[in-house]
Order: structure tokens, then C-alpha cells, then sequence
């Protein structure tokens, strides 16, 4: 059984800053591409960042590159998405995703495995 669970979201102040992670369960992690994609209130899903089965390529969506980094540790089979300097408008629920492919992820389509989010609020 295939499993994503995402963990550390919270309530956070504007300028602050948040770590969530991502388990991946019932397959090879490191054959799977990750990403992140978010969802704000009454907004359509979102393509965040998205990171390579090795690490070695990811991509980042413009909005976010300054301030978001992705990781992984293929020895946990978790990812990781730092947030740093948290806005406002950063307030969504956060999901992750996993596929082979990288491409998929970071094109939304035909993503193979999602995590059911993990919400994040941003207070100003």
C-alpha cells in the first residue's frame, strides 16, 4: 500500500519560517521524483518545486524560488520543503506528490501518488 504523509505544518507569523516533510511508504523512494504543490483558499492547486529521485535536478515555481528550498534523504525516504521568510499569502494547504517522472510533477499531470496536505497559515 502506497503511502504519502506529510507533517509540519502549523500556524506561523508573516517573516517566519517552516520546515515540512514527506514520507514516502510502499515503494522504492528513490526511483520516484517528488514535489510539492500547494492550495490556497478558493484558488486552484498549484505546482510548488518538484526534486529528482537522486536529488541532482529540481525544479521551482518563479513565485517561490527565492524563498523555498527543496531536499531530500533517500535514507528516510522523506522530503523535505524549507519556507523561509513566510508572506501571507503563503497560506494554503500543502501537498505532496510523488511519480517517476519528473516532468509530470512539475506539468501536474498524470501524478501517480498524493499526500492528503498538510495546512499552513501565515498570520500578519
Amino acid at each position: 500500500q502506497v503511502q504519502l504523509v506529510e507533517s509540519g505544518g502549523g500556524l506561523v507569523q508573516a517573516g517566519g519560517s517552516l520546515r515540512l516533510s514527506c514520507t514516502l511508504s510502499g515503494r522504492t523512494f528513490r526511483t520516484y521524483a517528488m514535489g510539492w504543490f500547494r492550495q490556497a483558499p478558493g484558488k486552484e492547486r498549484e505546482f510548488v518545486v518538484a526534486i529528482s529521485g537522486s536529488g541532482g535536478t529540481t525544479y521551482y515555481a518563479d513565485s517561490v524560488k527565492d524563498r523555498f528550498t527543496i531536499s531530500r534523504d533517500n535514507s528516510k525516504n522523506t522530503m523535505y520543503l524549507q519556507i523561509n521568510s513566510l508572506k501571507p499569502e503563503d497560506t494554503a494547504v500543502y501537498y505532496c506528490a510523488a511519480d517517476p517522472d519528473i516532468v509530470s510533477l512539475s506539468k501536474t499531470s498524470g501524478i501517480d501518488y498524493w499526500g492528503q496536505g498538510t495546512h499552513v497559515t501565515v498570520s500578519s
